[in-house]
């Protein structure tokens, strides 16, 4: 089977979409019946056309973006013209969606939708996303053959309440491989990791940064690590320098995929305070870090945040309840054979439950059923 995959961005893009499609598609093409390529924008600037992995991947140049999906003038012709059993697309990006969507009418083929989560926006950004919602969006979810959310809980989103009977739940995974322990820890060291700019907010990056304050009355010497970049970069090292705690904070920047391990390696204790319901779609990055038997915060919003408080490999905490934070920050760091439990925990869950060759043979078994 020849799947097209059209996330709006790829590798070496880091964001949970694109390490969703890279991780699926690098378990898929070692079938002997599968390949995959991959046809998204070209940012940031690499080759064009290049095979990773045994992916095929073609970069389109861009003019802009509109809500923060890349704008592929070519995009259609390039769909039309590939040679494809079935499309694998992937919300909230439009152009990139919706041309899937018409492309697969044109040509008769399954279109498979991987619903992250909601589009919404602020002010006339949030006009926008309700007109598309209620038009563009519903056709594209009447189109799509299968629907699928990572976690139980998007089953009650309002675009989704017609489509039940072809949703199906598949959760994210992690490479429990190549994200591994390590025996090495910096001392009170906390990991944060996201794309720093203003659609990413509700990563809940300027709740960390509060919670720290207090945090450093107790533990002085605690350091969070900040991977990422973005054009709230700026932004967010001012904000550490007027709390106080810019000798605290750790500002990475963009990270390679072996500096990423390597964070989760060091760290004690990851987190991961999202705020929003609406945006955030699983959290891939609190799996990686219990694959790496790094102890995790994040909040109930997250998709594995209920897995996380069964198997005690983390704390969960109310979205903006930056009182508890500080509280669970401390009882952590606090605790050194805490850490280890919590890491051990962490690990066995995502062997049992999240590997992602289990959900890459869900996701072949779903292209099987279709076709």
């Amino acid at each position: 089977m020849k799947v097209i995959q059209t996330p709006v961005r790829f590798y070496p893009f880091i964001g949970g979409v694109e390490k969703y499609v890279y991780y699926i598609s690098k378990e898929l093409v070692k079938y002997n019946d599968c390949d995959v390529k991959v046809i998204c924008a070209n940012e940031p600037k690499s080759i064009e056309y290049e095979v990773y992995n045994d992916i095929s991947i073609q970069r389109l140049g861009y003019i802009g973006k509109l809500a923060n999906t890349n704008v592929t003038p070519s995009l259609p012709k390039v769909l039309y013209c590939e040679d494809f059993d079935i499309i694998h697309t992937h919300v909230p990006t439009p152009w990139s969606s919706d041309w899937s969507n018409i492309i697969s009418r044109i040509k008769n083929k399954p279109l498979v939708v991987t619903y992250h989560n909601d589009i919404i926006g602020t002010g006339i950004a949030n006009t926008i996303a309700n007109i598309y919602n209620s038009t563009t969006l519903k056709l594209l979810l009447n189109k799509a053959d299968k629907i699928i959310i990572t976690q139980d809980d998007y089953i009650n989103s309002p675009h989704l309440q017609n489509y039940r009977d072809k949703i199906t739940t598949i959760p994210n995974g992690v490479d429990t491989g190549i994200f591994k322990p390590s025996n090495h820890r910096n001392s009170n060291q906390i990991f944060f990791l996201s794309v720093l700019d203003r659609f990413h907010k509700y990563k809940g990056l300027d709740y960390l940064l509060d919670a720290l304050v207090n945090v450093k009355e107790v533990i002085p010497d605690v350091k969070l690590v900040v991977g990422g970049k973005g054009e709230l970069l700026d932004f967010y090292k001012s904000k550490s320098a007027e709390l106080g705690i810019e000798d605290n904070v750790e500002f990475k920047g963009f990270l390679t995929d072996e500096e990423v391990i390597k964070c989760y390696h060091e760290s004690e204790l990851f987190i991961l305070p999202s705020i929003s319901s609406l945006q955030e779609g699983f959290g891939i990055v609190v799996l990686e870090a219990l694959s790496c038997e790094t102890p995790v915060i994040s909040t109930t919003i997250v998709g594995v945040s209920d897995d996380v408080t069964k198997t005690d490999s983390g704390i969960i905490i109310p979205p903006k309840d930056t009182g508890m934070l500080e509280e669970s920050i401390i009882r952590i760091l606090s605790d050194k054979n805490l850490i280890s439990m919590m890491g051990k925990n962490g690990r066995k869950l995502v062997k049992e439950k999240y590997e992602w060759k289990r959900i890459s043979e869900d996701i072949h078994s779903l292209y099987e059923e279709l076709l």
